[in-house]
């Protein structure tokens, strides 16, 4: 549904201006809360107790708290994040083509999604995280160049693709969190994708304004590629250190004692 409503905005913006997509965006947000609140039924809990935010702390900092993970959900935030940072700008880039863009995107998303969760064997797809995350930026470095609007319709469809690598670095995060915090886990990987999507785009915006879109996109682009050659090497850094079987048991404790202390966390 996000891929379609992503689609169906773009060609929104082609047909009407943007200021009347935006507002009808902020209609049909308002449309959803009142249909959420009102239509919605009530249903028994699935966790026993009172929730409170300080439960939601404490269970986000053990969560936090194991390396794997954490490198995880920097993984997921950070490259995504500053990607979004790059498609906030297609309106000021080319207001004409912006809908195209978008809509490019959308296809670009939908097909890297079908492609890793349902073409690509499990084998292959979970080496693919880091190659995904460095296609999702590496076509924006060509818009300082203001290439012709074909060439950067390829461009956002191809960088789109990358999306796909949240599909691995969700599985990932599945096979590093028990199950019974399986949807704790995923909601903290939620609150801070959107969280970090929105700081990008207003980070994003910033540079636009001092210098170019063209430019800024390039700039949040490069963030994202160094973001993401960073955490491989960190991903990457036990497996130097890991000589002895010592080590290689130490850095298997690691993630067994972080999972221990997420189920401690429940009870």
């Amino acid at each position: 549904m996000q891929i379609t409503g992503y689609a169906l905005g773009g060609a929104l913006v082609t047909t009407l201006s943007p200021h009347t997509v935006l507002l009808l965006a902020t209609l049909l947000h308002a449309t959803a809360s009142a249909t959420a609140r009102l239509g919605l039924t009530d249903r028994p809990p699935r966790a026993a107790g009172r929730p409170s935010a300080a439960e939601t702390r404490r269970v986000n900092a053990v969560l936090w708290s194991s390396r794997p993970r954490r490198l995880v959900y920097l993984g997921l935030w950070l490259p995504n994040g500053l990607v979004v940072g790059c498609e906030a700008l297609f309106v000021s880039y080319d207001p004409g083509a912006a809908g195209t863009l978008f809509a490019c995107g959308a296809l670009g998303m939908l097909a890297g999604d079908l492609a890793v969760g349902r073409l690509l064997p499990p084998t292959v797809r979970t080496r693919l995280a880091t190659p995904l995350l460095l296609l999702l930026a590496t076509p924006y470095a060509l818009f300082p160049l203001h290439p012709p609007l074909p060439v950067a319709a390829l461009c956002v469809t191809l960088a789109s693709v990358g999306f796909g690598a949240s599909l691995v670095q969700q599985e990932h995060l599945m096979a590093l969190t028990p199950a019974e915090l399986s949807g704790h886990a995923l909601g903290l990987h939620s609150a801070g994708m959107l969280t970090l999507q929105g700081v990008s785009a207003v980070v994003a915006g910033t540079v636009a304004q001092l210098t170019s879109p063209a430019t800024a996109m390039a700039v949040m682009a490069a963030a994202s590629t160094t973001v993401t050659l960073t955490l491989a090497a960190a991903s990457r850094w036990p497996l130097r250190n890991a000589g002895s079987p010592l080590k290689s048991a130490s850095r298997t404790n690691e993630v067994r004692d972080a999972n221990t202390e997420v189920r401690d966390a429940t009870e």
